[in-house]
This record gives structure tokens, C-alpha cells and sequence, in this order.
């Protein structure tokens, strides 16, 4: 199975002083005055390689470096050492943070068509899968309204709604499957192991372990920046159990 995904000993390292500091101003006083503080690692060394078409479920503690890994391999965070390859012909499609990139001050459909532009979709395309996508979401009396008017569970929905209509090769997805009410919830869980068993390449962050086991090919169990045990779906998730 070739890999369509790869990361190489990729280390992040956060700075908690300048990660505090919001202005120039305030970096630059703290480049006078902080008393150096140890960086905070959240990948040590990780490498690991997802081939085509594999369902890839990343687990562990709060802090333990799965969402920086998704950021990584999504191009979101250039990690200070080692190297991340992708495929240059898959669309990757990340979905980390429900409505990240949208302009409040623009409705939902123009959402959408901005969206797909910067997935490198032509608006001709996007504006086609518009009635999908509200369908799917619910939201036809608010499509052409500001989305800063909408609700978090509004948000949510054409979120996941755009992500995934929009054909992605690889779906990067960061604890978006428990948001919503109950009836979205099982709605979104229905179209994700739609897109699964369509054969895309899927990495998801999520602490619902059971659903996990039962539609990945393998979970990677996270710990302090490193990989722990990457494996059979069950036994990974029996060890990771049996360490709380």
C-alpha cells in the first residue's frame, strides 16, 4: 500500500512566553526581560506513514500531540525538525476546528464557494453541490445569512457539511463527530462511514474509542509527543484502557 501521507522525526516545540506575547511590542519586552523557560514539546521525534485508502484513528491524553499532528500533516504547522510528504494529487481536506476559515460577514453559500476555492475547486463545481450541502446541514431558511448570525450547532453543520460533500482524497478530522445535537450526531456518523467505505484516506482525533475501533485500520496511541503503540484497532484501544 503506497503512502499518501508521511511524517519524518517531526518535532514542534511551542514557546509559552511568546505564545502569550499577542504584539510586537509585547515579544519584544519579553525578549529583554523573560527568564527562559523550558519549550513545550508537543511532538518529540514522531514519524509515521498512512497509506491510500487506510482509516487511521489517533488516541490519548489531553496534550498528548494528537492535534498538533493533524496540524502537521495538514501543512498547518511546519514542525521545527524533520519533514512531512504528502501526495501532491490527493485533495486534503482538514476539518480541525468546525468552521475555521469562515468570514462572519459573509452568508453561508458565499462560505461555501470561498471554501471551495481554496481546496481548488471551481465555483462552477461548489456552486453545484450548494443544495447538497444545505441539505445535508439543514439550513435552507439560512443560507444567505451572515454566518456570525448562526448558532455553534448552525456553524457545525455546514461545516461538516461542506467538508465533506466536497469529495476530499484525504480527510483530516480533529473531535468534530460529537457536535451538534443527538440527530446531527448520528447523521454525521452515518456519512462518515459512507466516505470510508468510498476508500478515501481518513486520520481522525477522536476520545470515542469504540467508534474508533470499530471503523479504523489501525490507531496510533499518543503520549507526550511520541507514539505509544500503533497498531490492530482493538488491542491498541484494550492497552490504552487498561494504562488509565
Amino acid at each position: 500500500m503506497s503512502a499518501v501521507l508521511e511524517v519524518r522525526d517531526a518535532t514542534v516545540r511551542f514557546d509559552p512566553q511568546l505564545m502569550l506575547a499577542r504584539t510586537i511590542k509585547q515579544r519584544l519586552v519579553q525578549g529583554w526581560r523573560r527568564r527562559r523557560a523550558e519549550p513545550f514539546v508537543a511532538l518529540d521525534a514522531c514519524s509515521l506513514a498512512v497509506g491510500d485508502g487506510e482509516v487511521v484513528g489517533l488516541i490519548g491524553r489531553n496534550g498528548a500531540g494528537k492535534s498538533t499532528l493533524l496540524r502537521v500533516l495538514a501543512g498547518i504547522i511546519v514542525p521545527q525538525a524533520g519533514s512531512v510528504v504528502r501526495d501532491p494529487g490527493r485533495r486534503l481536506v482538514p476539518l480541525l476546528e468546525l468552521g475555521i476559515g469562515f468570514h462572519p460577514e459573509l452568508t453561508g453559500r458565499e462560505n461555501c464557494l470561498l471554501s471551495g476555492a481554496l481546496f481548488g475547486l471551481p465555483e462552477e463545481d461548489v456552486a453545484a453541490r450548494i443544495g447538497a450541502i444545505v441539505e445535508f446541514a439543514e439550513l435552507a431558511q439560512f443560507i444567505d445569512q451572515p454566518v456570525k448570525t448562526y448558532s455553534s450547532g448552525m456553524y457545525a453543520r455546514l461545516a461538516f457539511s461542506l467538508a465533506t460533500e466536497l469529495t476530499p482524497s484525504i480527510l483530516l478530522l480533529d473531535e468534530i463527530l460529537g457536535v451538534g445535537d443527538q440527530f446531527f450526531v448520528r447523521k454525521s456518523m452515518a456519512r462518515m462511514q459512507s466516505l470510508i467505505r468510498s476508500g478515501i484516506t481518513v486520520i481522525m482525533v477522536s476520545h470515542n474509542l469504540d467508534f474508533l475501533v470499530t471503523q479504523c485500520d489501525r490507531l496510533i496511541w499518543l503520549e507526550a509527543g511520541r507514539i505509544t503503540l500503533d497498531g490492530a484497532p482493538a488491542q491498541v484501544a484494550a492497552a490504552y484502557r487498561d494504562s488509565g
